[in-house]
């Protein structure tokens, strides 16, 4: 199994490597983000363990990258940044696990052929309609190739909205989607979000993909 390490604390990445070879895994190491998707573009890997804050390119803009690209190599991300949100951004980015340092070598080494033995994902598909385009994986959403700004609720339920194939979509569907079966809050909260999608992705477009079906719910009409 051949394993690339990202990591600018050479004397950490070095351990690490010797310590994997031992395991029995081939190694190589990058030093810093550049060259880390250098190695990333040039080879094959069973999987990558990336560091966060690193000179040139962090390890976020290097997964980024490699998930926008197609490359769906397992990646642990493994830094000192132990905050909650540092590890939801990581994960949102594209790593399939999140590890702390300083972590038991054990662990690590546990983590990387639970990685190994799931494989590389596929690149979740892009949807479209019309000229309406959202790709799951980098989460970006265009029309007509002009980048459109959501939030990531309002992405959440373009995305329900899409995959739904033209099908009606009820509040109470929407709800259970994006938000959860437990919500108890207002659920005209869906209106509202539909409404913000329609100021965002059809009227600046002279469009009318959202349409609202009378006591039902919505679904989207292409080209509308």
């Amino acid at each position: 199994m051949r394993v690339l390490v990202v990591d600018d604390e050479v004397r950490l990445a070095d351990g690490i490597r010797r310590g994997l070879e031992a395991e029995g895994f081939a190694v190589d190491v990058a030093s810093n983000g550049v060259d880390g998707l250098w190695f990333a573009r040039e080879h094959e890997y069973d999987a990558i363990v990336l560091d966060l804050m690193m000179p040139g390119m962090s390890g976020y803009a290097v997964c980024r990258e490699l998930r926008a690209e197609g490359d769906w190599t397992p990646i642990l991300m493994l830094t000192a940044k132990d905050g909650e949100w540092d590890e939801v951004e990581g994960l949102d980015t594209g790593a399939d696990d999140y590890l702390v340092k300083p972590a038991r070598f054990a662990v690590l080494v546990a983590r990387i052929r639970a990685l190994v033995r799931r494989g590389g994902r596929e690149r979740p598909t892009v949807l479209e309609l019309g000229d309406l385009r959202l790709d799951p994986a980098t989460r970006e959403v265009t029309r007509g190739g002009t980048p459109v700004t959501l939030t990531a609720r309002e992405f959440a339920v373009l995305d329900l909205l899409m995959r739904s194939d033209g099908a009606v979509i009820s509040k109470r569907e929407i709800l259970a989607g994006v938000w959860d079966h437990a919500f108890e809050g207002d659920a005209n909260i869906v209106e509202v979000y539909i409404g913000r999608l329609r100021d965002k992705v059809d009227r600046p477009f002279g469009r009318a993909t959202i349409a609202t079906v009378r006591g039902a719910g919505y679904r989207l009409v292409r080209d509308g």
